[in-house]
């Protein structure tokens, strides 16, 4: 599927959103507003390796805005660690028990994540070592405490992957992480492949699922090397789906997303 430029501007949905169970900021219960006022009416929830706990159905409505129950999960190919979107999520066993174990070992990385950075930078960070607990957690505390680092400095020196205090996670492999997702969803894509080190290998990966990520609100270095035109054609030759979002982590949704003629095939597969 080739899309034309015009219809890039104009989203249908956004299916690529964080909340408050993983990383992000917004709470299910301001979404749907959140979501209106960016005049999207479909959304998808996206969290970190975890099933959002209070949506109830792989799709429901809340106050007039479709809500897609999907995943993000991170898995680890043959040359780079790559992320997963699941989307029309249930709960089946192999999900739940995949989930709960990158669960609590990222409740056990994150907690010496934190002592790392207390001892580093001999400060008390205010944060609680709950579920979902990810960097960006991490950095927005080091941002608001005394420590010389906004959230920028804080990623980019002191728990980035090079940083001092980086500690590396748990994570299933591509295949386990395919096999589980594509039991439990009904579609499952591969995220923002020009994110990678290795774009070509990734979008290589993609062609095992069902879609790929082509809208996606690239910035940087990203931005300069991402091609639309690659993944439009590896979508057409493997019969993907095109999909997109904003990758939302903050209030801001319905930044970029499938245009009508992306969204509809996909949504006959999930709403």
């Amino acid at each position: 599927m080739t899309i034309d430029s015009a219809e890039t501007n104009v989203p249908s949905a956004d299916l690529h959103i964080h909340t408050t169970a993983s990383d992000g900021i917004l709470t299910i219960e301001e979404l749907p507003e959140v979501a209106r006022k960016a005049g999207i009416d479909t959304v998808a929830v996206t969290d970190h390796d975890r099933v959002h706990p209070e949506l109830t159905a792989p799709v429901s409505t809340h106050d007039a805005v479709t809500i897609i129950r999907g995943i993000e999960l991170r898995v680890s190919a043959e040359s780079q660690r790559l992320d997963l979107l699941g989307y029309g999520a249930r709960r089946t066993d192999s999900l739940t028990e995949l989930t709960a174990s990158i669960q609590q070992n990222r409740k056990e990385r994150g907690a010496a994540m934190v002592d790392a950075v207390e001892s580093y930078l001999d400060v008390t960070l205010d944060i609680d070592i709950c579920e979902g607990l990810g960097r960006p957690a991490i950095a927005r505390a080091i941002d608001e405490s005394n420590a010389p680092y906004d959230y920028s400095d804080a990623f980019n020196e002191i728990i980035g992957s090079d940083g001092p205090c980086y500690i590396q996670r748990e994570i299933p492999s591509f295949d386990t992480g395919a096999a589980v997702l594509a039991d439990a969803c009904a579609v499952v894509g591969l995220a923002h492949p020009f994110r990678y080190s290795d774009p070509a290998a990734a979008l290589k990966q993609a062609e095992e699922l069902d879609a790929v990520e082509r809208f996606y609100p690239y910035s940087g270095q990203d931005a300069d090397r991402a091609d639309p035109t690659i993944v439009e054609n590896v979508a057409t030759n493997a019969d993907l789906l095109l999909i997109g979002g904003s990758d939302a982590h903050n209030r801001t949704v319905g930044v970029t997303g499938p245009p009508s003629a992306a969204f509809e095939p996909f949504a006959r597969r999930v709403i």
